[in-house]
């Protein structure tokens, strides 16, 4: 009668995970099978203040021109060659890789400017900045994964950075993901302190840091998360510390 019941509740136990991860897979495919998160926030199409006047457009990995892939690489490579140092040859195979993914999601930055050719068409537009990001998986929960923002060094220093943040954090809510997450250099204290000080994000319990304290400050990086729901919260703000012992680190 036991080995029944107990078989029972492995049953349930089962249908019930297999009905939590069927949600989350839907989840996530209906948020990526947005064309253009923008539409839900009109307001953020344009942000004119502190002199700056830009539009902002929506895109995706496997959808990007030649044009494009090249002023994103260049944008990268201003911004993140610095913090990377000698890591960056590495580094940089693998953002080309990352930035053509049929997941990966973008907002781009324009030049609002609307100067005209000689054939009276619109002139291409200089990116000005890009925020690529992704509907994903942390921990069984469903999170918008940011991969990058950066911005030109002409347009920083005036809101546009703070303004992208909240958009992002609005597409994630709109999609019913639990957390915002990404990951920083450590070596980028400006990123750091606008992160944790300015929109209030933490270090995650995923980040090598917290998952071995021992181990993880070797890394040179944190993974850094904004949760929106309690269970998001639990698992991805609670820092679960392994247990050391001490002993097996004397030297007999």
């Amino acid at each position: 009668m036991e080995s029944r019941r107990e078989s029972e509740k492995k049953k349930l136990k089962r249908s019930e995970i297999l009905e939590k991860k069927k949600a989350i897979d839907q989840s996530i495919k209906a948020a990526s099978a947005q064309t253009d998160q923008l539409a839900s926030f009109p307001p953020f199409r344009c942000f004119n203040r502190n002199g700056l006047c830009v539009r902002l457009e929506s895109g995706r990995g496997d959808k990007l021109s030649p044009c494009m892939k090249q002023c994103i690489q260049s944008l990268l490579k201003a911004n993140m060659e610095g913090p990377y140092g000698s890591e960056w040859a590495a580094e940089e195979k693998v953002k080309r890789r990352e930035m053509v993914a049929p997941e990966a999601r973008y907002i781009f930055v324009h030049s609002n400017a609307n100067e005209m050719t000689v054939d009276d068409a619109p002139s291409p537009s200089p990116l000005l900045g890009f925020v690529h990001y992704r509907f994903t998986v942390e921990q069984e929960i469903t999170v918008l994964y940011l991969y990058e923002i950066q911005l030109d060094s002409s347009v920083q220093g005036k809101g546009l950075g703070k303004f992208l943040m909240h958009l992002i954090e609005l597409i994630a809510r709109k999609n019913h993901m639990g957390a915002l997450v990404l990951t920083v250099q450590k070596a980028n204290s400006l990123a750091m302190k606008f992160y944790m000080s300015k929109l209030r994000f933490v270090i995650s319990s995923i980040s090598p840091s917290r998952v071995n304290p021992l181990v993880g400050v070797e890394n040179n990086y944190e993974i850094l998360c904004k949760t929106f729901d309690p269970d998001a919260k639990a698992i991805l703000e609670h820092c679960h510390i392994m247990k050391i012992e001490w002993e097996d680190y004397l030297i007999l």
